[in-house]
C-alpha cells in the first residue's frame, strides 16, 4: 500500500472513529436528565460528562505519546481504539449517573486516539507535507463530528440511547480491525541502542526546555481557550439574542466547522515552504482577523451577520491549529513526535476545559450578552503572544523542514 493510500486510510479511520464518539455527544444531557434524581446532580453531570474525557486525555496523552515513540504509534492507535470500543460498550449498558461519569473519564484516559494517529502520519509522511497532513486529519475529525451528531440524532429518533453507544462500540471495533490488518508497522526511529546513539544533541534536550515549543504550545492553548469560551452558553446566547428556532442554532454551530473544513487544506498550502518566522507573521494576521470577527459577532443583532461571522471565524480557525501543530512537530525533531504531539493534545484538552469553565463563569458574572467580547480579548492576548514568538523565531529553518505540501 502506497503512502498516499495509507494517509487516506488514516483519514477514513479517524472520520469513522471520531464520528462514532460524536454520535452521543449532543445527547448526553437528554440521557442524563432521565437518570438524574435531582437538578443539582443533573447540572453537575451535564458538565462532567464532557469535561471528564478531556481531563482523562489531558492527564495521559503525553505518557501514551512517549510509549508510542518507544514501541510504535500503530500499537498506540490500536490501544486507543480498543479503549474506545470497550468503554462505549460499557456505556451502552450503564444506567447510573456516577458510573457513566467514571466511564467517560476512563474513556479519555485509556483512549486519546488523535495524537497517535498524527504521530503515525508524521512517521510515514514527508516533513514538507506536515501542515497538509494535520489539516487533512483535522478535517476528518470535523466531518466525523458533524456526521456523527446527525447519525446519533436519527438513531435517537427511532431507538433507545443504548443503540447509539452500542453502534459506536461496533464502529470503533471495525476501525481497530482496519488499523491492525491494513496499516503497516513503522519501527520507531529511536528503537534500539544504535538509533539512540545517532540522535542529534538538540533532540536530547527536554521538550519543555525549548522556548520555541513552549511558546507555540502556549499560543495554541490560548487560541483553543478562546474558541471554547462560547461552547457551553452558545445555544442559549443565540436563542436569547436573536429569538430564532433551534435549527438556526444548529446552522450557526455547523457553519464554524464548515468554514474549518473548506479552508484548512488551503491554509496549509498557503504556508507551504515558509520559514517559522514568516508563518508566525501570517498567523498574527489570522488571529487579528479572529479578534475582529468575534467582536462583530458580539456586537451585531442581525442573525445574518452573526451566521456570516461564524463561517468566517471557521475559515480563520482552519489556519490556526493545523499550522501551529506542524510547527510544534517540526521543532521537536523526528525522534519524539509521539511525545510532543501527546503534549500538544494535553495542552488542547486543558485549554478546552479552561475555556468552558471561563465561559460559564463569565456569562454568570458579566452577562451572557458580553461573552463574545471576552473571546475577542482572549484572541488579542494570543495575538500579542504570537508577535513575541515571531520576534524570537528561527530564520534559518531548512526549506525541506517547512510544513506544507
Amino acid at each position: 500500500m502506497s503512502i498516499r493510500w495509507q494517509i487516506h486510510l488514516l483519514f477514513i479511520i479517524q472520520l469513522v472513529s471520531m464520528g462514532a464518539m460524536e454520535m452521543s455527544g449532543p445527547f448526553w444531557p437528554v440521557h442524563l436528565r432521565s437518570l438524574s434524581q435531582s437538578d443539582d446532580l443533573f447540572t453537575f453531570a451535564s458538565i462532567a460528562v464532557y469535561v471528564g474525557p478531556m481531563l482523562g486525555i489531558m492527564l495521559t496523552s503525553t505518557f501514551w505519546g512517549r510509549l508510542g515513540d518507544r514501541f510504535g504509534h500503530k500499537a498506540m492507535m490500536m490501544r486507543a481504539l480498543f479503549g474506545l470500543a470497550i468503554t462505549q460498550l460499557a456505556l451502552a449498558y450503564a444506567n447510573d449517573v456516577w458510573l457513566i461519569l467514571m466511564l467517560r473519564f476512563l474513556q479519555g484516559a485509556c483512549a486519546g486516539y488523535i495524537a497517535p494517529a498524527q504521530a503515525y502520519g508524521v512517521s510515514i509522511e514527508s516533513p514538507a507535507r506536515r501542515a497538509k497532513l494535520f489539516a487533512y486529519l483535522q478535517v476528518s475529525t470535523n466531518v466525523g463530528s458533524l456526521g456523527g451528531a446527525l447519525v446519533g440524532g436519527v438513531i435517537l429518533d427511532h431507538a433507545a440511547f443504548f443503540w447509539i453507544n452500542f453502534s459506536a462500540a461496533i464502529l470503533c471495533a471495525v476501525c481497530l480491525g482496519s488499523v491492525w490488518a491494513l496499516l503497516p508497522v513503522v519501527v520507531p526511529k529511536d528503537a534500539g541502542r544504535g538509533a539512540v546513539v545517532n540522535v542529534a544533541p538538540t533532540e536530547k534536550i527536554s521538550i519543555l526546555r525549548s522556548p520555541q515549543i513552549v511558546s507555540l504550545l502556549t499560543i495554541l492553548g490560548v487560541l483553543l481557550l478562546g474558541r471554547m469560551v462560547t461552547q457551553s452558553p452558545f445555544s442559549i446566547y443565540v436563542l436569547n439574542i436573536f429569538d430564532v428556532g433551534n435549527w438556526i442554532v444548529g446552522l450557526c454551530y455547523g457553519l464554524l466547522a464548515l468554514g474549518f473544513v473548506v479552508s484548512a487544506s488551503l491554509w496549509a498550502r498557503h504556508f507551504e515552504g515558509r520559514a517559522a518566522r514568516e508563518v508566525l507573521g501570517g498567523m498574527c494576521l489570522v488571529i487579528a482577523g479572529c479578534v475582529v470577527v468575534t467582536l462583530l459577532a458580539g456586537a451585531t443583532r442581525s442573525i445574518f451577520v452573526f451566521t456570516a461571522m461564524y463561517f468566517i471565524w471557521g475559515v480563520l480557525l482552519g489556519a490556526t491549529t493545523p499550522v501551529l501543530t506542524a510547527l510544534v512537530s517540526r521543532a521537536a525533531g523526528d525522534y519524539r513526535q509521539g511525545h510532543v504531539l501527546g503534549l500538544a493534545q494535553s495542552t488542547a484538552q486543558f485549554a478546552s476545559i479552561a475555556g468552558i469553565a471561563l465561559g460559564g463563569c463569565f456569562s454568570q458574572a458579566a452577562g451572557l450578552s458580553n461573552i463574545y467580547f471576552l473571546v475577542g480579548l482572549v484572541y488579542a492576548i494570543g495575538f500579542v503572544l504570537t508577535v513575541f514568538a515571531r520576534a524570537r523565531a528561527f530564520t534559518s529553518a531548512r526549506p525541506s523542514e517547512i510544513p506544507g505540501e
